[in-house]
């Protein structure tokens, strides 16, 4: 069994670096199965199709993200336990890791699922879209315990401010690899902290 699942993270592995690469469209399952070193009956004996493998690959990829996140705001908390400090504190964090990445950000199997999603069935789309939902849930609940004792230096609303978080560390995952510069993704995450620090930063 723990071989079995070791040749599925593997193929997993391998599918996940292609995608990123080439979008879905450009992997095969062939060029999988010839770099996994496995027969065509070994891939669908893990993955009944494309679908399949787009699924696991999506899920995988999520509940990375989440335990990221969960352990780089749960530290921060730990560190401060006022709402405004610790958020600041855990985008630092966030902003340091992606700095630390040697090759920058690989890319996000979320943004190459929105772009291409006539690929997909419903299940991976709905799949995406739960993804979406979910951060937004996450730092909507942050920003919301953030305003209860620092209410907001502009007419804002905070869903939006949320959905805000999500597209900054998107767009910074672009844009670094679009201009090939791995600083931009931290950069913008640090412009982030700069403007949820002016938002909520009591006057003077």
């Amino acid at each position: 069994m723990a071989k079995a699942q070791s040749k599925r993270e593997l193929i997993l592995d391998i599918a996940e670096a292609s995608v990123l690469s080439k979008g879905f469209g450009g992997t095969s399952i062939d060029e999988i199965i010839s770099a996994a070193d496995i027969t065509k009956s070994g891939f669908f004996y893990h993955f009944r199709d494309k679908n399949h493998l787009a699924r696991a690959l999506l899920q995988r990829y999520l509940d990375t993200e989440n335990a990221i996140l969960d352990d780089i705001f749960d530290r921060a908390r730990d560190l401060h336990g006022d709402p405004l400090h610790s958020f600041l504190i855990g985008l630092k964090l966030f902003a340091e890791l992606m700095e630390d990445l040697p090759n920058g950000h690989p890319g996000c199997l979320v943004a190459t699922v929105a772009y291409s999603e006539r690929m997909f069935d419903q299940e991976v789309r709905d799949l995406n879209r739960q993804a979406i939902l979910a951060w937004r849930e996450r730092f909507l609940g942050v920003l919301k315990e953030i305003a209860a004792i620092y209410p907001p230096r502009d007419d804002v609303d905070l869903m939006t401010v949320a959905d805000m978080i999500t597209g900054t560390v998107e767009g910074g995952i672009v844009l670094s690899r679009a201009v090939g510069e791995t600083a931009v993704l931290p950069q913008q995450i640090v412009l982030l902290r700069s403007y949820i620090r002016l938002l909520f930063s009591p006057a003077l």
